[in-house]
């Protein structure tokens, strides 16, 4: 992975930028290196609250890669201290989703491992005069000018007993908070280290009725699982020297914090908030649904675990915020796609064709599974006197530039050797031709054609769903591309299903996310929906960027 960001050696952590020296930090520092092997050490820390996107595939690269590309360690640490909205359903997608990309954690923890220990170390900062118990209600503290709390010089030792009574339940939610006596970069003062919250925990049951901020704990978690480079996303920068404070207060190892830009897409929505409105009104089927730009949802669509790692690898690491056109990450599945998809024949709206004077009624022929490369393999298909070709590969009336099927104009057939020609177009009482019966000659017997096409014969059918963008302008949520909002940005065409397409048998055989490229067409991967007596495709990419609309 390319870098513009220099990161430290691990245990020269006193050599970065706003790093904070005390009497004891260098004891510390030969602890913590002599604890680790002065390995590299990061974490990977998701909140288990919804599904992981495209954005967390940069932070699980970053995470995971630099420490796999220095002989280090990183952590799958859940950030779980808010038991209003986490799920053990999220947790298990998580750590699937990280293992998918191809990363092994070096453990897998929870902040809510470590409560009995966060609340040592706040009691102890109450201690040490560097926090209080607070009454003041959320609506006065919001914001960066909230009136000072009138108990912010409140005596240790009743903050001490309050908060012990908060621990015991004995204080109602939304009347007691622990408070820190730090002003944060931003100028917000005094940020909440606990609140009350009568919620049972997903990893810690009803033991808890106190829960830890992300201020308080995620340097401390740092701290506790001897992280050497806690690497997080440019918005937590303002939350840097508060990172530093609290170790030091607290007279703890203390980690560094790096920041890089976060990784954005344009025509989409991250927001777990928005996703989870989309699926409400029923724009989209689940946090996996193929439109979506979440892990689960690109998997679902076919996206290679390789090609996304691949994306954000050429993205690089730097501290710039980054806006991609979706159109990048498409051209890197097709990179992969093209090596690695067999190819098979699928014709996705088809027209029948009977070859009236075929001199056989049919005979296998070997198709290669990937052209360019013979020695691959090939698998065998059908020629026989009824096929299958693409509607849109005939034309009863057509221009000079179009190449293909007329009544006037034969065309050669994939693979088989045979050129095709129209004696007859049949209709319907609509008038809408539904079949064809034609002439088959050999290559070597005719004019080699214009162009040849693809086709089936004796095929299965197969579902295939076609995706476009889900929403239509690149920037949805800005309100002055979008004046409506949004939800008004998106576009109801963006799935088209074709119930009754048509494809080769040598498919019959694919599980789930097997991937294929359709000749001509683009690449398809096999739904989790398929069934033993019907599969589903879902259109992952088209074959070129400039049909990336169908």
């Amino acid at each position: 992975m390319k870098r513009t960001l220099t990161f430290h050696k691990p245990g020269e952590n006193y050599k970065t930028e706003g790093y904070v020296i005390t009497p004891n930090t260098m004891d510390l520092m030969k602890k913590h290196v002599a604890e680790t092997g002065a390995k590299v050490m990061t974490r990977f820390p998701p909140e288990p609250n919804g599904i992981l996107h495209i954005g967390h595939a940069k932070a699980i690269n970053i995470d995971f890669g630099y420490a796999q590309a220095t002989g280090g360690l990183c952590y799958l640490r859940y950030d779980d201290t808010n038991p209003e909205k986490e799920e053990d359903e999220f947790v298990r997608a998580i750590k699937d989703m990280v293992n998918w990309l191809g990363y092994t954690p070096f453990k897998v923890t929870h902040a809510s491992d470590n409560f009995d220990r966060l609340y040592e170390l706040a009691v102890e900062l109450i201690h040490r005069g560097h926090a209080y118990v607070c009454h003041q209600v959320a609506e006065d503290m919001r914001g960066f000018n909230p009136p000072p709390s009138p108990w912010k010089d409140r005596p240790i030792n009743e903050s001490l007993q309050l908060f012990e009574d908060m621990k015991n339940g004995l204080i109602d939610e939304g009347k007691a908070t622990l408070r820190m006596k730090v002003t944060l970069e931003e100028g917000k003062l005094d940020p909440v280290a606990y609140r009350i919250k009568f919620t049972p925990h997903h990893n810690t049951g009803d033991n808890w009725c106190i829960y830890p901020t992300y201020d308080f704990t995620h340097c401390l978690c740092d701290s506790i699982e001897n992280i050497s480079h806690s690497l997080c996303t440019k918005e937590f920068q303002a939350r840097r020297s508060s990172y530093y404070w609290l170790c030091n207060a607290l007279d703890v190892y203390c980690p560094v914090q790096w920041e890089y830009g976060r990784l954005n897409l344009d025509y989409t929505v991250v927001s777990k908030r928005k996703i989870a409105k989309l699926m409400e009104v029923d724009c989209v089927r689940g946090w996996d649904d193929p439109r979506l730009f979440t892990l689960t949802g690109l998997r679902r669509r076919g996206f290679p675990a390789k090609a996304i790692n691949n994306f954000v690898l050429k993205l690089g690491v730097t501290g710039a915020r980054i806006v991609v056109d979706p159109q990048m990450l498409e051209a890197c599945v097709r990179d992969e796609l093209n090596v690695t998809a067999p190819r098979v024949m699928a014709v996705l709206n088809p027209l029948k064709v009977t070859l009236v004077d075929l001199p056989f009624d049919s005979q296998e022929v070997d198709v290669p599974e990937f052209p360019n490369e013979p020695n691959r393999g090939t698998h065998k298909t059908v020629f026989a006197r009824t096929l299958y070709v693409e509607e849109s590969d005939y034309r009863e009336v057509a221009d000079k530039d179009f190449r293909r099927l007329t009544n006037q104009q034969p065309v050669g057939l994939m693979h088989i050797g045979y050129v095709i020609s129209v004696q007859q177009a049949v209709k319907d009482s609509n008038g809408k031709v539904i079949e064809l019966l034609a002439y088959a000659l050999p290559l070597a017997e005719t004019t080699k054609p214009k162009a040849f096409i693809h086709w089936v014969s004796q095929p299965l059918t197969c579902e295939v769903r076609l995706y476009e963008r889900l929403f239509k302008h690149k920037n949805p949520e800005d309100p002055r591309e979008v004046p409506g909002g949004w939800q008004t940005d998106i576009n109801k065409n963006s799935l088209s299903i074709l119930p009754r397409a048509y494809i080769e048998r040598c498919v019959s055989a694919a599980t789930i996310y097997d991937k294929f490229q359709f000749s001509r067409v683009g690449y398809f991967s096999v739904d989790p929906e398929s069934t033993a007596d019907k599969l589903v495709f879902n259109r992952t990419v088209t074959l070129r960027e400039d049909s990336a609309k169908s």
